[in-house]
């Protein structure tokens, strides 16, 4: 192969510097302006990575020349070969785009890649020359290995984010992979459990149970994450959650899940119509939540580590749902939490926990 001399610069980045640029959108702006400043003209460039993660298929960066934004688009349909972004119909009279993937070249008149394989688009202000387009493919070939890099960067961090939440899984990156590895953080506390679940799922088929699951996990999960919380943990059918004090100020933290958790209680009143419609039983839960200190961090064997938080401030909030059946109430806040709220609470007065030394004062929100 013969390498052009224009795209030297270009070509010697990648190979020597392109596979530590931090993400994918990077990576397309900085190729772009290398392949601009070593003389093609490009109006404007497409990169396509598949994902994988439970909701996302692919992550689509678009990157115009003239101003240097990038955009981001996702697909979410799962299934199906990937279609290069901006690939030209064979009628297209313009024959400007140029779409690439990283193990080859595919012509602007085919729309079939190989499944997951990252693409390359480049158009220009008009159509390429022949032996544009044959530098266009060179700089492909050689941004595969830092593609791959960024990809499996992406894939790795993707993955983490699934099961550990965005906040946990960038902590885990970022510090080593040891125990006792964590700080002590001040957080608002969720504990979410389904009651009578062990007498359902004897009763009801392990397909409708795994539904009745995901149904229940999609709105207190929902919920969460739409107030800025972070699910860290699922156990059987309990959530625990977590929603760290900012700027020294726990109110919005406090604030924030009360509001996840009327949020919570409303969808959950939804789908319980939905069930009996379907001639489905209701699935009653019951929430806790606290406000406290808590160990954020590594924890586990030698060799098998798990990422969560611990201290009392987790065990009263456990202790505290627990009250929820005796009590007969969905939600139930500490005094701790309900001190740092100006929200509407309703007073319950003070209970002893289980296991847990001094009295709690109690509170609830209103129904409705």
């Amino acid at each position: 192969m013969q390498l052009s001399s224009r795209l030297s610069r270009t070509l010697s980045w990648l190979v020597d510097a392109a596979s530590e640029v931090p993400g994918a959108d990077r990576l397309l702006a900085e190729l772009g302006v290398h392949l601009v400043r070593d003389g093609l003209p490009l109006a404007g460039g497409a990169l396509t990575l598949a994902v994988q993660h439970p909701l996302i298929a692919r992550r689509t960066w678009l990157w115009r020349a003239s101003s240097g934004e990038i955009i981001e688009a996702l697909g979410f349909a799962p299934g199906g070969p990937m279609t290069p972004l901006g690939a030209a119909p064979s009628d297209d009279p313009s024959r400007r785009w140029l779409t690439s993937v990283a193990a080859g070249v595919v012509h602007e008149d085919q729309v079939g890649v190989r499944p997951g394989a990252p693409t390359l688009a480049w158009i220009g202000p008009r159509p390429f020359t022949p032996e544009e387009i044959e530098e266009l493919r060179q700089a492909a070939r050689f941004a595969a290995a830092p593609l791959t890099a960024v990809s499996a960067r992406d894939t790795l961090k993707a993955a983490l984010d699934a099961y550990l939440g965005r906040r946990s899984a960038a902590r885990v990156l970022s510090a080593p992979l040891r125990r006792n590895v964590g700080e002590t953080i001040q957080a608002a506390l969720l504990f979410a459990d389904l009651r009578g679940f062990t007498a359902l799922s004897e009763s009801r088929p392990p397909a409708e149970i795994i539904s009745a699951l995901d149904a229940w996990f999609d709105r207190i999960a929902g919920a969460v994450h739409a107030f800025s919380g972070e699910v860290l943990k699922f156990v059987g059918d309990g959530v625990l959650a977590i929603f760290p004090v900012s700027q020294g100020s726990p109110r919005g933290a406090c604030n924030a899940a009360l509001r996840a958790t009327s949020a919570a209680r409303a969808g959950m009143a939804r789908l319980d119509k939905e069930r009996e419609q379907q001639g489905l039983p209701s699935l009653p839960f019951g929430v806790a939540l606290h406000l406290g200190a808590v160990f954020w961090g590594n924890i586990g064997a030698a060799d098998r580590l798990d990422f969560t938080a611990i201290g009392p401030a987790v065990n009263l909030v456990s202790r505290l749902e627990g009250l929820c059946r005796p009590l007969e109430k969905t939600v139930l806040v500490s005094g701790v939490l309900a001190a740092q709220t100006d929200l509407p609470l309703i007073a319950l007065g003070t209970h002893s926990l289980r296991g847990i030394a001094a009295p709690c004062a109690v509170f609830t929100l209103p129904e409705g």
